[in-house]
């Protein structure tokens, strides 16, 4: 299925999952993640964590969101480590220090904010 662009140019496909649910299981003793989509402004990523397991600080070239699917998270950024439970959302701007610790096993989805194609003067 795809959607005509308010520019009235190329159409755009609809990126759809009917269900995140077994697209990613905790693996003992790792970490594993799988990107579940790419579109024009963003992508996602889901990342599993055993115990324990975590994603050391680091930044990213883009915005993100990280929201707990599953289990619980500790997730530090600019100073601050919050608790992320299902449910739970937390926002990083671009170039931000973060970091993710999994305090049980548990199931993230990452959302990275890309900029959007510009289509002037196509």
């Amino acid at each position: 299925m795809s959607v005509e662009q308010a520019s009235g140019h190329e159409p755009v496909e609809l990126g759809f999952i009917e269900s995140l649910e077994n697209m990613i299981s905790v693996q003992e003793g790792s970490t594993v993640s799988r990107t579940v989509m790419q579109r024009e402004g963003g992508n996602v990523v889901l990342f599993s964590f055993d115990a324990g397991e975590e994603l050391s600080e680091h930044t990213a070239a883009m915005p993100v969101f990280v929201q707990t699917l599953e289990g619980r998270l500790k997730v530090t950024g600019n100073g601050r480590t919050v608790d992320l439970v299902p449910g739970g959302l937390a926002y990083f701007p671009t170039r931000i220090p973060h970091a993710v610790y999994a305090e049980e096993p548990s199931i993230m989805m990452l959302t990275m904010i890309t900029p959007a194609r510009n289509n002037i003067g196509a």
